[in-house]
């Protein structure tokens, strides 16, 4: 039987790691060649997991990680035949840590029975920390938060996003353009920001009218995916129906303003 969880010990763990990352931002030296790139990036996934599972095993000992390696495509297609298990994207934005630019988060989420169960994205240099459980509203710190509704697109912010596919799909670039220009075309502040899940959970907040992503990256969407849900976003994949775990796509949107704008954009220019 999954027992209630500890909110408070998930929310110091996570904050402890995003803190250690805060003490040393910008004092080690711009990787200049993929060797020292790919080790630091190494470094960070390693330091950040250490200090999770450090705090939180004693508390969650029976909860085990998630194995998966992020760009296995077939295994982001569905969860793990668990009741529990953490998913952690150790920092989302690494790159931009290393180069020394704000925009990177740490990202933790908890699936259970299949399901998002919670949910938490830490940003350091902002010290604001979103979470979410699910079936009981999401949170910035201690406040509760909620899209902005507007109705002039001309003031909507919309923000596009993209993963790293593997193997790379034949005509996936020439589509994604197309959806930046159709995002163009349509909103008046179109932006690409950077942490695929701080800016769900800014949807979710009100400061982003609309995500949009082509491709499949659910191990950075599910975090604020339950952030934005429970605040009260529509999540919706790019052909306008709501999101499912294994979907190719994603739209995350304060509420009727995705749907609003699916049938301008040709659904079919979204097929791999």
């Amino acid at each position: 039987m999954n027992k209630q969880i500890n909110i408070q010990t998930i929310l110091d763990t996570v904050r402890q790691a995003g803190d250690f990352f805060l003490e040393n931002y910008k004092l080690h030296a711009i990787p200049t060649n993929k060797e020292q790139f790919f080790l630091e990036l190494g470094a960070i996934d390693e330091r950040c997991m250490a200090i999770l599972r450090a705090g939180l095993t004693d508390e969650f000992p029976d909860i085990p990680w998630n194995t998966v390696d992020e760009f296995d495509n077939d295994g982001q297609k569905e969860p793990l035949l668990l009741p529990e298990y953490w998913v952690c994207d150790a920092m989302d934005g690494a790159i931009q840590y290393l180069q020394h630019i704000p925009g990177w988060t740490i990202n933790l989420a908890l699936i259970r029975n299949g399901n998002l169960h919670f949910s938490v994205i830490y940003d350091p240099l902002s010290n604001e920390m979103f979470w979410a459980r699910e079936g009981s509203g999401a949170f910035m710190n201690d406040k509760p938060i909620r899209p902005v509704v507007k109705t002039d697109t001309a003031i909507m912010l919309a923000v596009f996003e993209y993963g790293h596919q593997e193997p790379v799909i034949p005509g996936f670039n020439q589509k994604h353009g197309a959806v930046v220009t159709d995002l163009l075309n349509k909103f008046g502040v179109v932006r690409n920001y950077g942490p695929h899940g701080l800016q769900l959970a800014y949807v979710g907040a009100g400061r982003i009218d609309v995500f949009h992503q082509l491709g499949l990256d659910t191990f950075n969407w599910l975090a604020g995916i339950l952030i934005a849900r429970e605040a009260g976003a529509d999540i919706l994949n790019a052909d306008g129906n709501s999101w499912k775990w294994g979907d190719e796509s994603l739209v995350v949107s304060a509420p009727g303003i995705a749907d609003s704008f699916k049938g301008e954009i040709n659904s079919s220019q979204f097929q791999n």
